[in-house]
């Protein structure tokens, strides 16, 4: 079988997997979300955080729980990390610096998992489970409430009430996140993903069967259930330094396949559980069909790109297999390079900053869409919804009509609100880029300089402010200046936005619900979504074409 070949059935099997999970899981997120009942053990949390689950919020209340609680995650991970080295099970490693200790805590509770460190050479076991990979679940979890939220503000009118946040990010956890991780884990482990809490084990080094003399250090870990948590809740972080290339966390070409499959399998059931909380199915269907068109897009593109046969090593190598591990193949890399970036998880299982210069560029331009094609659970669907606004907007602009989406009327402070958020991660990729070109130091954590260095940098900061986490894997960031800015970045690059979503869902929801009309925009008809794919690729590249030019884009051209 041709490696292109086997590519394009992994798309289809992708794809067909999805199309069967679609309607069930979208379906069940409506009904969890929608649901006036609580189970026991969600009664217990509630007590125990002292919360009343039936407590109707508005926007700003709604907003104070999401921000009290991820500070509060903040500093319980910080405090973990600054504490290592004398807790149990830390396997001798030391605390970890502070300036290190707050980009991880920062990252990990912004959902990017951006790492400045080795994962197996920094972090013990309590860190690792009790500390990341909750923060893997209870992130994944704001995300989903907070774009549950929006969904609700176009579905509800008159009423400025949001639903609950605790009651919401309780339910994400529970009913969602823990049930789909444990039947994923279990898969994983019987693939081959090792899970265990041994040490560090001394091995020695084997070429074909024959010694070569040397020993190396391997660690055990709790990493399939870390593994399926990072994919599912489009987290990204690894348990090791190699991510899913390293053989312990995605050992064959089915593991990868079936991880593809989990980052992007509660982003594109959200799509139904919006139609389905709506009151109309089609209008999911017609996001969906944006995301879709997109994420087909780039997955077309970069094949092309690293199967285009330039010079005799890349004939005899069947494309541009450096950075790709052979037993996932181009096929293989690609699909799950496209889909890291076009969603906010941040995985890998090949070296971006290998790929070719074109390659490189598209899994940058997949960043700075906002990665909703479909996007980080909650974060995708909600940074679709509001290009879905924008793009209403303009359509009103060519036809002379208040614009109008799902009945609620996009007004002043409705745009205000919409073109405030996607104007936030756009001017910290580009401010932050600018202040560490023009800085002297840290220029000196390029590995590589032109245009592939200046890639390097733009990459980690479009990673850091989209929430993604993935690296180009030639910039040291463990340094003083990285660890501070990318932190904040990645603060900022989630929560901020978030108000804007909030402030919109309130504003949303107090409407009335107008009356379709034979001018009414079809928002669920096949040339809006083609309006909302246009409107996406076109603010995207008039907002960074400048910078792509400098970067990717010169190199690709270059070659």
């Amino acid at each position: 079988m041709s490696p292109v070949l086997a590519g394009v059935l992994q798309l289809l099997a992708l794809m067909a997997a999805l199309a069967l999970a679609y309607v069930p899981l979208g379906n069940y997120l409506a009904r969890v979300y929608s649901s006036p009942r609580h189970l026991r053990v969600e009664k217990w949390i509630y007590k125990g955080i002292g919360a009343d689950p039936d407590t109707e919020m508005r926007w700003p209340a709604y907003l104070r729980g999401v921000l009290a609680f991820s500070l509060a995650g903040v500093l319980f991970l910080y405090l973990l990390q600054r504490l290592q080295g004398v807790l149990p099970g830390s396997l001798g490693f030391a605390s970890i610096d502070p300036d290190q200790a707050f980009n991880t805590a920062a990252s990990f509770v912004a959902n990017t998992n951006w790492q400045s460190y080795y994962g197996e050479q920094a972090m013990g076991h309590v860190v690792q489970t009790a500390g990341l990979a909750v923060q893997n679940f209870v992130s994944a979890a704001v995300g989903i409430a907070v774009a549950v939220a929006l969904v609700r503000g176009f579905a509800r009118s008159r009423t400025g009430e949001l639903g609950n946040f605790w009651a919401d990010l309780v339910r994400g956890v529970v009913r969602v996140l823990v049930p789909i991780a444990v039947v994923g884990a279990v898969i994983l482990v019987a693939c081959g993903v090792i899970q265990n809490f041994s040490g560090i084990h001394e091995v020695g080094q084997f070429l074909n069967e024959h010694s070569m003399g040397g020993t190396q250090e391997w660690n055990g870990g709790a990493v399939a259930s870390q593994e399926v948590i990072k994919e599912l809740g489009t987290n990204g972080g690894g348990y090791f330094n190699a991510n899913s290339a390293h053989p312990f966390e995605n050992p064959t070409p089915f593991t990868n396949l079936f991880e593809i499959f989990l980052i992007l399998l509660i982003p594109v059931a959200l799509t139904r559980t919006f139609g389905v909380m709506t009151g109309s199915v089609r209008q999911g269907y017609a996001i969906l069909g944006t995301m879709a068109t997109i994420w087909v897009g780039f997955v077309a593109l970069m094949m092309w790109t690293e199967f285009a046969h330039h010079g005799p090593a890349l004939q005899a190598a069947g494309g541009a297999m450096e950075g790709k591990e052979l037993r996932f193949g181009i096929g293989g890399s690609s699909l799950f390079a496209v889909t890291t970036t076009l969603t906010s998880t941040g995985a890998v299982d090949s070296f971006h900053s290998s790929f070719t210069g074109l390659g490189g560029g598209i899994t940058m331009l997949g960043m700075m869409l906002g990665e909703i094609a479909p996007g980080g659970v909650g974060s995708g669907l909600y940074g679709m919804l509001v290009m879905a606004v924008i793009a209403v907007f303009i359509a009103g602009l060519m036809v002379g009509r208040t614009p109008e989406y799902l009945g609620k009327k996009i007004g002043t402070r409705e745009i205000k609100f919409a073109a405030c958020y996607i104007l936030i991660t756009p001017a910290l990729v580009l401010v932050f880029t600018a202040a560490a070109m023009a800085l002297p130091t840290p220029g000196d954590s390029m590995t590589n300089s032109g245009a592939h260095g200046f890639s390097e940098i733009l990459y980690a900061y479009t990673s850091a402010s989209n929430n993604n986490g993935s690296a180009f894997a030639g910039l040291n960031a463990d340094t003083q200046w990285f660890n501070s800015t990318l932190g904040l970045a990645m603060l900022l690059g989630r929560f901020v936005p978030m108000v804007f979503v909030l402030a919109l869902a309130g504003s949303l929801a107090r409407q009335q619900p107008l009356p379709a009309t034979a001018g009414t925009l079809r928002t669920e008809k096949p040339l809006f979504a083609g309006l909302l794919v246009g409107a996406v690729l076109i603010i995207t590249g008039l907002t960074y074409f400048p910078a792509l030019a400098l970067g990717p884009l010169a190199e690709g051209l270059a070659a």
